[in-house]
C-alpha cells in the first residue's frame, strides 16, 4: 500500500499528481483535490478561484483566502521577500 501522509490521508508529492509544482503555482490539483475528499468523507475541500471574474460565491472564497494568505505573509517574511516561494506563487494564481 502507498504511503499517506498522516495529516491528510492522500500522498502530498507533487509527483503524485496531487500537488501543483512551485512553478505553476503551487496549491492542490482537482486529482488532489478528489483524492482528499474520498480519502475524508464530507470533505468541502475545492480548487483555487483562478478565473477573472468568478461567481459571489466563489469570489468570497477568493477575498477569504487572500486574507488568511496575507496573514501568512506577516508571519513568514523569508517566503514573503521570496516571488518563488509557495505562499507567493500560490497568491499569484488566485490572483490576490
Amino acid at each position: 500500500m502507498a504511503t499517506k501522509s498522516k495529516d491528510m490521508g492522500i500522498k502530498t508529492s507533487v509527483k503524485s499528481g496531487n500537488f501543483r509544482p512551485t512553478k505553476s503555482g503551487a496549491g492542490m490539483t482537482e486529482k488532489g483535490v478528489a483524492a482528499y475528499r474520498k480519502a475524508n468523507p464530507g470533505s468541502k475541500l475545492k480548487t483555487a478561484v483562478t478565473e477573472d471574474s468568478p461567481a459571489p460565491a466563489r469570489t468570497k472564497r477568493r477575498k477569504s483566502f487572500c486574507a488568511r494568505s496575507a496573514g501568512q505573509m506577516k508571519d513568514f517574511p523569508e517566503a514573503a521577500k521570496d516571488p518563488d516561494s509557495r505562499l507567493r506563487q500560490a497568491r499569484r494564481r488566485w490572483k490576490c
